[in-house]
């Protein structure tokens, strides 16, 4: 079972193009399911029926898995069966009389402007790693990133004088994020004071927010800046790096902002539909940005 599976995520990378952190995240939810096949001594993916398939979601239920990773787990498992029965490795594909994992209609958290400004004056500026750290907190609101889009951003994507940055999102998609002129203003200071400070040639390889070992910030390096900030401006609230994401697109929204305009600049994509979004001219976007968001 195990060298189809390889075989599969090797089709993910070399056809798919998808990110390592989702052939990661396909390979962990596969091989929970074979661990579990193999417990109740399934040795080939074709004795798979639906049956098991359920009882491997109701024991993921009984371990408290949340909804929305119940919903990962059945978009890993339906791909994987998709993939065996369409090469005829297997005569019947299970997966089709399984019914998806019913998501809680729960609205993601997001901060009020007020909020928001408030984390955002939070940073110790004269302070190298504050300083940093304000550069950070400024292009996440700013741009509406993903942390690993931002732990990733180079100083050479950094466009200034045209006011956007380039992004390279899931899937190593590319686009263009315009950044307000706030973010711009605090990303030179950081790059001016702070980042010559941090940098070490041989390792930062040109990566715009850098740790004190002059490599990039971790995932969870993020977490902690928005977690000190957010409690240092007295929030309670569960506040986490993609609030900040929602909270850029809700503000523009709010705004006034055009939703195809806001959808452009998250780089949204569905594989469900042949064509979501249609094609907005760079300058129009930029436009929008500058017009409704509280920064830009």
């Amino acid at each position: 079972m195990n060298i189809f599976l390889k075989e599969y995520l090797n089709v993910l990378r070399l056809e798919k193009s998808l990110s390592e952190n989702t052939i990661s995240s396909y390979r962990n939810d596969l091989v929970s399911l074979i661990g579990f096949l193999e417990s109740e001594k399934i040795i080939d993916f074709s004795q798979v029926d639906h049956k098991l398939l359920n009882s491997f979601f109701k024991k993921l239920q009984e371990l408290g898995l949340s909804r929305t990773s119940a919903a990962r787990y059945y978009s890993s498992i339906k791909g994987f069966f998709n993939y065996l029965f369409s090469n005829k490795y297997i005569e019947a594909n299970p997966v089709e009389k399984v019914s998806p994992p019913k998501l809680s209609k729960t609205l993601p958290s997001v901060l009020t402007v007020e909020e928001m400004d408030k984390i955002l004056s939070m940073p110790i500026i004269d302070d190298k790693l504050g300083l940093r750290d304000k550069g950070v907190l400024e292009v996440l609101y700013a741009c509406g990133l993903r942390v690993s889009e931002l732990i990733e951003l180079k100083i050479s994507n950094l466009f200034f004088d045209e006011e956007i940055i380039r992004v390279f999102g899931k899937g190593s998609k590319e686009r263009l994020v315009p950044i307000g002129s706030s973010a711009i203003k605090w990303t030179k200071e950081y790059l001016m004071k702070s980042r010559p400070l941090l940098e070490k040639k041989s390792k930062s390889e040109g990566i715009v927010f850098l740790n004190n070992r002059g490599t990039k910030l971790s995932r969870m390096g993020i977490w902690k800046i928005v977690e000190r900030y957010t409690k240092e401006a007295g929030l309670e609230r569960d506040i986490h790096p993609h609030t900040f994401r929602h909270s850029f697109a809700t503000h523009l929204l709010e705004g006034g902002a055009d939703l195809r305009a806001v959808q452009e600049m998250l780089g949204h994509a569905d594989i469900s539909t042949t064509q979501i979004y249609t094609h907005i001219d760079r300058d129009y976007i930029k436009q929008v940005h500058r017009d409704f968001h509280p920064r830009g």
